[in-house]
């Protein structure tokens, strides 16, 4: 039971952090409003790397779909046979409630905007310019890079696992400030999946339409491609 608590709180304080930083820099009457998209990149970051810190133990601290389904195919007990679904179930609400609690938090500021996209745009991710072909390889191309990089640290000499967490961190940033303006950098089908769904049924004024057609494949298909392959081509290398 440990290992689902802790991937649905990990999770929940995931999304509570980065969609925090999100409605805090675009929303009106926020009193961050426009601070700009490194302080959401380097927030982002943290909000991976402190529920890492307190649930790595615990579940292992993927709080990402595609990442857990390649700890399955490594053979950790944890996301074993029908763990993993277990584990992603895990994930996606405890990224639907973190949502929700932004919600809760921010109504005044979702009430006092106006654009459907921005209100959007504080649960979800959304292309810059949409490009199905294109957007599916941004979304791949980037969880490749977090998973090849997480699992390259095993080759890391004397490597522990504080310091492990902290250069999830790095890699995160180094990811959203590098490819972040091409799709909003999901790389991991929980973080925009569980938000969603909660930015459908959540009573948001104006909130306009959740672009499943979009949310359904690109964040959710990309990120688990790009993740096979990043573990295909890490186990083919002879280390």
């Amino acid at each position: 039971m440990l290992p689902y608590i802790g991937e649905f709180l990990g999770t929940m304080i995931l999304i509570l952090l980065g969609d925090g930083v999100v409605a805090n820099v675009t929303l009106n009457k926020s009193g961050m409003k426009g601070a700009g998209s490194i302080q959401i990149t380097i927030a982002w970051g943290l909000a991976v790397m402190l529920p890492a810190f307190i649930f790595g133990t615990a579940s292992g601290a993927s709080f990402n779909p595609a990442l857990s389904i390649v700890l399955c195919l490594q053979g950790n007990e944890m996301y074993a046979g029908v763990k993993l679904i277990g584990m992603i179930v895990a994930e996606v609400a405890g990224a639907f409630l973190g949502a929700c609690l932004v919600y809760v938090l921010f109504k005044g500021q979702f009430d006092a905007t106006d654009d459907p996209g921005t209100k959007l745009g504080v649960f979800s991710t959304g292309a810059s310019i949409p490009n199905m072909p294109l957007n599916l390889l941004s979304e791949a191309i980037g969880t490749f890079v977090l998973v090849f990089a997480i699992l390259g640290m095993a080759q890391v000499p004397e490597l522990d696992a504080g310091m492990g967490k902290l250069l999830v961190f790095g890699i995160i940033v180094s990811i959203g400030m590098s490819l972040g303006g091409l799709t909003g950098y999901a790389i991991n089908p929980a973080r925009d999946l569980g938000p969603r769904l909660a930015h459908a049924v959540l009573p948001i004024k104006g909130k306009g339409s959740s672009n499943f057609s979009y949310g359904l494949i690109v964040p959710i298909i990309g990120p688990i491609v790009g993740a096979l392959i990043a573990y295909g081509v890490y186990i083919a290398i002879p280390w």
